[in-house]
């Protein structure tokens, strides 16, 4: 890389659980590096993802929607979103424009008011309301942040995306480019590939089953056909949750892993053979061994 005006650095987004910041980090990055579902709190690690151009490099960092903890999983995706805060060069405070300010959004608020980074107020879901209404949504937050600007999206449909990228771009500092630039996660891919496979069950189950899910990937072999071979547990804290994401005759099980195969097909670029079997582990999001063997390591606090 020869050009001395390179620009690189750090970008995270915080805002209440389902704001949509998983999305607007996937539009940005171009390609599914975060998990999407209608169910809140999704997202569970600090998922980096990457904007590269001929011009600068973003590493964006998607930290856990805020919510009040009730288990120890809980308390881990509530200080790994805090963490962020501090380890970065600009903050995008992601606010829903169809929702009417909060409790949530009044505690990021007090949490922001600590760091120093210069925070971007980005109003999502622009698409779902109707233009007029917008000065009156934008209202709610004046004079909460000294904001260094005001960017309403829709991380759905790419309105307004690319503004927001070139503002983020003039405000970083010169830096070296951080990573290759075909690079869009810094994650391995046994944590992308269990990414995918909870999405999926995110997306085909009911209630309460999401947020007692994790994915154990336990192995990831590739055979002398060019067939990648992926075998994965679905952990889950009770009996009725083993059924309900089995299905009947194994029919949902069938379901999620005919989904999460396509994308990690998608993802490795060669056919995969995916076995997946469902674990009952009871209690294991209150069990710190427990977590740091699904993948939530205290190091990431």
């Amino acid at each position: 890389m020869d050009n001395p005006n390179y620009k690189s650095g750090f970008v995270a987004l915080i805002g209440r659980p389902n704001v949509g910041k998983s999305t607007l980090l996937n539009y940005m990055v171009g390609q599914k590096v975060a998990i999407m579902s209608n169910v809140a709190q999704t997202t569970r690690n600090k998922i980096q993802g990457i904007y590269t151009s001929d011009e600068a490099q973003i590493v964006f960092i998607d930290t856990p929607g805020i919510h009040k903890p009730q288990t120890r999983l809980g308390d881990f995706m509530e200080r790994s979103a805090l963490s962020a805060l501090d380890e970065v060069d600009a903050i995008l405070f992601v606010v829903p424009a169809n929702e009417k300010r909060g409790a949530g959004d009044n505690f990021i608020i007090e949490r922001l008011k600590k760091v120093q980074q210069p925070i971007y107020l980005v109003v999502n879901k622009i698409d779902q309301v109707n233009p007029n209404d917008l000065p009156d949504i934008i209202a709610q937050y004046e004079g909460a942040l000294p904001f260094k600007k005001v960017v309403p999206v829709s991380a759905l449909q790419g309105n307004n995306v690319n503004t927001l990228i070139n503002d983020l771009v003039d405000q970083l500092p010169t830096g070296p480019q951080y990573y290759p630039a075909d690079q869009v996660s810094d994650h391995p891919e046994r944590f992308v590939i269990a990414e995918m496979i909870r999405e999926k069950v995110f997306l085909n189950t009911r209630e309460e089953v999401p947020h007692s899910v994790a994915i154990d990937v336990t192995s990831i072999q590739r055979e002398d056909d060019e067939t990648i071979h992926v075998s994965a547990n679905i952990i889950v804290e009770r009996p009725g949750q083993k059924g309900i994401i089995i299905g009947k005759g194994g029919s949902m099980l069938k379901k999620i892993g005919t989904a999460a195969r396509q994308d990690i097909q998608a993802l490795l670029g060669d056919k995969v053979f995916l076995q997946l079997w469902v674990k009952v582990v009871p209690g294991w999001r209150d069990k710190s061994a427990m977590l740091k063997d699904y993948g939530y390591r205290q190091t990431d606090y």
